[in-house]
């Protein structure tokens, strides 16, 4: 008997355990080797002289979050006559340019500029590219704010790395807007957790072994000589930011690293919606760019030397069989699987997937000192935790849908939400079971 459960147990089990594995293994590294690892909490600049910054901010309809975006880099304690700022105006058609024109008459210590320029966030950059000047070319969302060492930091490590080309920051949600939210309060919660673990425990040993997959669209930061180099931000792909990554990787075989102590807070998401459209957006926008750069050389022989095919493996085949295995339990019990064995075997997936969730959070700890009052708040609500597994399921649901309407749609910036979606399915099935009546009538 006792011999028949383990077999039971394990045949299923072990496919829901294999994923495990993948997100174990590097939370183990990233816990010894962030905790074995210096941090630094503040960093000073003396080099020969200051260098000039270009910030631009594509803009679209982004009057309610454009002015706290451009006070935060006119407060940030960079020197301000070194900061030119280009609002690359991306056809709004709200108060944008209103709001724009109070910050400029608000914030006279800091050049701004506004350009008009084509639909497409990627087509707003590349217009504002050709006007910006000075050494380093920084990339930020209109609905974030900076940190106000983030520019400065960035530069330092510019400064120190002189192989690097590109940077990203850390992008974490506003825990202000947060503690203010009337709706959808815990979602935000995992979120913010979900963003700090993507960063500061995962992002910090990627980046320290040449590894980052992708920069954060949100805030990201290069040399414009080598961003005069690439090809520009790619029009043809909703993964605009990755396409360029790999450029620099790739074409330019430059070096890309984050810099943890570099904080973009971006607004927090709004809802189950928007959630599914954004992962589904992001999904697609990885696959879209592997395909063309790499296409010919992946397969499973590279697991070890090349990291893209073990992050495909994990963000593409895993997430499958996480996802099956899961809706699988449901027709286990007419198999003869016993109901009791089926939850305990789900409780010890569970409590395998909280000690993952309990080693990032160590992670995050650690590499948080660099920002006392950061770290306090997700200290504080250290019972998230709990919850993450369930978060991150749901996500790699999102993100296999991402993956088969990759393959049955044509890419563009806003897709389905998983509202509109769920009806269209529901139809589909009224309609099979209708057609599924009308034929047994038939026979009958």
């Amino acid at each position: 008997m006792f011999n028949q459960v383990v077999i039971q147990m394990g045949f299923w089990t072990a496919w829901l355990v294999i994923p495990a594995i993948f997100e174990l293994s590097p939370a183990i590294v990233a816990f010894f080797r962030n905790h074995f690892s210096k941090i630094s909490s503040k960093q000073e600049y003396h080099p020969g002289r200051m260098p000039q910054l270009t910030v631009i901010v594509p803009i679209y309809n982004s009057g309610d979050t454009l002015y706290d975006c451009l006070k935060s880099i006119a407060e940030s304690n960079y020197p301000k006559h070194l900061i030119s700022i280009i609002c690359a105006n991306n056809k709004s058609t709200d108060n944008s340019f209103e709001v724009y024109k109070q910050a400029q008459m608000d914030f006279r210590n800091v050049r701004m500029q506004w350009l008009e320029a084509n639909q497409g966030k990627a087509k707003a950059l590349n217009t504002a590219i050709y006007g910006s000047t000075g050494d380093y070319v920084f990339t930020i969302d209109s609905d974030g704010t900076l940190s106000k060492d983030a520019l400065l930091n960035m530069a330092v490590n510019f400064n120190k790395h002189p192989e690097v080309m590109a940077q990203t920051g850390t992008i974490l949600s506003n825990n202000e807007l947060i503690k203010n939210s009337k709706k959808h309060r815990l979602l935000r919660l995992e979120e913010y957790y979900e963003y700090a673990i993507a960063f500061l425990a995962g992002r910090t040993v990627e980046s320290k072994d040449d590894q980052i997959f992708t920069m954060s669209g949100a805030f990201s930061a290069f040399r414009r000589s080598a961003l005069m180099q690439s090809r520009l931000y790619n029009v043809e792909t909703v993964g605009e930011d990755t396409d360029m990554t790999f450029q620099i990787r790739y074409y330019l075989k430059g070096r890309v690293m984050l810099c943890p102590n570099a904080i973009f807070y971006v607004e927090p998401i709004s809802g189950w919606d928007e959630l599914y459209v954004q992962r589904q957006r992001w999904q697609r926008g990885e696959i879209e760019v592997i395909r063309t750069f790499l296409s010919e050389k992946l397969n499973l022989k590279r697991i070890w030397s090349n990291f893209i095919v073990r992050r495909l493996l994990v963000d593409h085949t895993v997430a499958f069989l996480k996802v099956i295995w899961l809706f699988a339990i449901f027709v286990l019990i007419p198999f003869g699987y016993s109901p009791i064995l089926i939850v305990m075997s789900l409780l010890l997936m569970y409590l395998l997937y909280l000690f993952i969730g309990f080693l990032n959070f160590t992670n995050v700890m650690h590499y948080l000192k660099f920002d006392p009052i950061e770290r306090k708040y997700f200290r504080n609500h250290w019972w998230v935790t709990f919850l993450m597994p369930i978060y991150n399921l749901i996500v790699s649901f999102f993100r296999v849908m991402g993956v088969i309407n990759t393959m049955l749609k044509s890419g563009k910036w806003q897709t389905d939400n998983f509202k509109s979606e769920y009806l269209a399915a529901k139809k589909v099935i009224k309609q099979d079971l209708k057609r599924g009546k009308r034929t047994n009538g038939k026979k009958l």
